[in-house]
Order: C-alpha cells, then sequence, then structure tokens
C-alpha cells in the first residue's frame, strides 16, 4: 500500500481549511495555534500509532523541506494548494505549520522573502 498516495487525511484537512485560512492570515502579526482531535486522525489511520507530527515549511505553493514521510503533510500541502486563497498567502511569505503529539496545529508567517533573494 502507497501510503504517500492514499489520501488518507485529505478529508480531514479540507474540513479543517477554512480554519487553516484564518489561522494563516491571523499569523502575518503573531503565530497561531488551533488544538486538533486526536480521535479525528487516529480513525481515519487506527495502524499508524504515533507519527502524526509533523513540520511543513512552504512558499509559493511547495514544500520548502522533505514531508515525504509524513502522510499527514503531504495531504495539507495537497489541501492548500487547492486553495486559491492559501496560494495567494504562500506567494505572499513562507509558512511553517506544524502539528505537535497533541495535535495542536501552529501556524508561523515567516519573514517574506525579497525578490530576487528566493532560491
Amino acid at each position: 500500500m502507497l501510503v504517500e498516495n492514499s489520501r488518507v487525511y485529505a478529508y480531514l484537512w479540507n474540513k479543517y481549511r477554512p480554519v487553516i485560512l484564518k489561522l494563516m492570515s491571523a499569523a502575518s502579526s503573531e503565530p497561531q495555534e488551533y488544538r486538533l482531535f486526536p480521535h479525528e486522525f487516529q480513525s481515519l489511520n487506527p495502524r499508524q500509532k504515533g507519527g502524526y507530527a509533523f513540520t511543513l515549511e512552504t512558499f509559493r505553493g511547495a514544500a520548502l523541506n522533505d514531508i515525504r514521510k509524513s502522510p499527514v503533510a503531504l495531504d495539507l500541502l495537497q489541501i492548500l494548494q487547492q486553495s486559491r486563497r492559501a496560494v495567494e498567502l504562500m506567494q505572499e511569505a513562507t509558512y511553517e505549520l506544524s502539528m505537535d503529539k497533541n495535535f495542536v496545529l501552529r501556524v508561523n508567517r515567516k519573514e517574506e522573502i525579497p525578490e530576487g533573494e528566493d532560491s
């Protein structure tokens, strides 16, 4: 079974997309956090013991860090890429979205990357 392509968590991230977009917008003034429900993730993939925590750094709609081993992060990125507003926000600045083992989602907008200095 290809976990990377399963999109197990896409439905859940799509459900939370409006909240995530609000967090991304509000992160321009200060980092944001939102507590998610562990049972929602665990019911989607009961065989996955732990391992839900991730960090996703994104800019211009792409991951800046390696998330290939995190289906949770991969599905989140895919949902963000389908949102016009999220794509607009990711064009403006780098975002760090992370979820810890307690299912607290944190959204941090990093400094805007000046034109010509992005790698």
